[in-house]
């Protein structure tokens, strides 16, 4: 491949050189296209990341006579559509793009094996807004060089530099878990966490850690078991914390769905909520409501969530200078909602 001036901005040309294919191919790698073989897409996808190429968020490809141009609509990618959290996710997504005159199209990315980088830019979309999903540097690239702005919500690792992200405060939504259990006496406590891997359960178990270790009323032993999202999963780790320190009288769920599963192991052995072992929970979704006795929880603004994530892309998607400026990591504030599942340690 020929060297680049210096201080030049990569073009389709460069990309075709690297892939070793034609400009009419990368073009049509970038706008979805499927008569593509899956070889020659993944070399454009690289070629793309290795020449740095990107199209400013709304300069699209260029499209053919017969070929449709940008659509009203924005993507929602999503690992799955069940479950209150992803529901109200979707409608902060639907509340805002709907103010803005946009439809949303749904896009399921719990297969990785299937591209739905391809599908995204087969619709001409105007932008994706991507919850719990991480897309990889060569998918970013592609959607980058395609012209297509992205918004992550609370993505499971660490976003590449530049990436645009909405999140919570989860470090400061897990401190406020252990002060509300330890302000009540509680000093040996347990954590159901999610996964290990994602930053987001790591951030609530670092808070709540911090809390505990550093609290004028006294350190806390806390340990730490994990039901990766689920409610069974859930269940069987608040036994196994149960099992290693049974003198464990308060319990940090990481969501609520989880909590659910606390709530389930400790029926099964015989304990009273809150009387024996209190219970906190994460998000304040409809079950924390229903669920008997009332779950005091960390509530996170869930629609707020998809609502700002829509505005940030929106604005990301400006043909303007002012995208520049743009405030593109933003954190919603967590607070303690406090409800009948947690009270005094037995004893304390």
């Amino acid at each position: 491949m020929s060297p680049r001036p210096a201080g030049t901005r990569p073009t389709l040309s460069h990309v075709a050189e690297a892939a070793g294919t034609s400009v009419p191919t990368v073009s049509k790698v970038l706008r979805g296209g499927t008569d593509v073989s899956a070889e020659t897409r993944a070399r454009v996808m690289d070629a793309v990341q290795s020449v740095g190429y990107s199209r400013k968020a709304g300069g699209k490809i260029e499209t053919g006579p017969d070929e449709p141009g940008l659509s009203d609509f924005i993507d929602l990618v999503v690992t799955h559509f069940e479950g209150s959290w992803a529901n109200l996710v979707l409608a902060g997504v639907g509340r805002e793009a709907a103010a803005a005159g946009l439809d949303v199209v749904l896009t399921l990315a719990d297969d990785p094996d299937v591209d739905w980088v391809s599908k995204v830019l087969r619709r001409r979309t105007m932008g994706t807004v991507v919850a719990l999903v991480d897309p990889t540097s060569r998918q970013f690239n592609t959607l980058a060089a395609a012209g297509v702005p992205v918004v992550l919500i609370e993505s499971q690792s660490t976003p590449p530099v530049g990436a645009a992200k909405v999140g919570v405060a989860n470090w400061d939504g897990g401190r406020l878990a252990a002060e509300h259990l330890l302000s009540l006496g509680h000093r040996h406590l347990g954590v159901v966490a999610g996964h290990a891997r994602h930053i987001y359960s790591r951030a609530r178990v670092d808070g709540f850690r911090a809390a505990a270790d550093t609290s004028d009323l006294g350190r806390a032993k806390v340990s730490v078991a994990y039901g990766a999202w689920e409610t069974e999963r859930a269940a069987a780790a608040t036994h196994e914390l149960l099992d290693a320190d049974p003198r464990i009288t308060g319990i940090f769920a990481c969501s609520d769905p989880m909590a659910l599963g606390v709530y389930d192991a400790l029926a099964a052995r015989g304990l009273r909520i809150p009387d024996d072992v209190s219970v906190v929970g994460f998000d304040d979704l409809p079950e924390a409501h229903w669920i008997s006795p009332t779950l005091t929880t960390i509530r996170q603004p869930t629609v707020e969530l998809g609502a700002a994530a829509v505005k940030l892309l929106l604005d990301l998607g400006r043909d303007d200078d002012s995208t520049a400026r743009l405030q593109t990591r933003m954190e919603l504030t967590t607070e303690l909602v406090s409800r009948a599942s947690s009270g005094p340690a037995p004893h304390a």
